[in-house]
């Protein structure tokens, strides 16, 4: 059993689109739980010249990936921080069971594990159309969509009236099917693995935001015991 003062290890698994970044902000206000994303762990890490962000940074210069050990590495140092006490959502990390499986011994050697790893499930249809149908402010950043939240306006921000909207050059159909495609061969032997080590949680992502919130607050909950 996890000890009480150990904090919650959490991941969350989704696909484009599934609104992992929304229900990862709420919990965080809800719970004081800290998104943790894998791009963001490298920079931070670069920028405060840790030395796995020393190594990282080496790498990237060179036009090469990233190795596994080195993103585990500042993992680990980032965990260990104290903005981690309440919790942490691993959002993007780990993509193979071979990260998982060093993720578990990375956690292990401090007491810690997976409490749950939650699957945000969709229909691609679906994501085809909520995703190829997004543009943005450039002014502000404000977030529509052509069928399910236009401007009052056509072409003008509801929030600072601006009339230069962008939209991602991958946010097309084509594009988005293809990353949903990669996006299931890629999760499916995550899916099995924590199946298999009864941590797998999984939330019907179609439905209102709220009801996503409380599905997935329950199971935060039940971390927390």
């Amino acid at each position: 059993m996890r000890d009480a003062t150990t904090p919650p290890v959490l991941i969350l698994l989704g696909p484009p689109g599934a609104g992992k970044g929304t229900q990862a902000r709420m919990l965080e206000e809800k719970f004081g739980l800290v998104q943790l994303s894998t791009g963001d762990l490298l920079r931070a890490a670069v920028a405060a010249g840790t030395d796995a962000g020393k190594a990282a940074k080496a790498v990237m210069e060179a036009g090469d990936l990233v190795s596994d050990d080195i993103v585990i590495a500042i993992l680990g140092d980032r965990l260990g921080d104290a903005d981690c006490a309440q919790g942490v959502i691993l959002d993007g990390f780990p993509r193979t069971t071979v990260q998982a499986e060093a993720l578990d011994d990375l956690l292990g050697n401090s007491g810690q594990k997976i409490n749950a790893a939650i699957s945000l499930e969709v229909e691609d249809t679906a994501m085809v159309a909520r995703i190829s149908g997004r543009f943005t402010c450039a002014g502000c950043g404000e977030g529509y969509h052509d069928s399910f939240k236009p401007p009052q306006v056509a072409d003008t921000c509801d929030k600072c009236q601006g009339q230069d909207m962008t939209r991602r050059a991958d946010d097309n159909a084509e594009t988005v099917a293809s990353r949903l495609e990669a996006y299931h061969a890629q999760t499916a032997p995550l899916i099995t693995y924590y199946d298999a080590r009864d941590v797998l949680e999984t939330v019907d992502a179609m439905g209102a935001i709220d009801e996503i919130a409380a599905n997935l607050a329950t199971i935060v909950r039940g971390a927390h015991n």
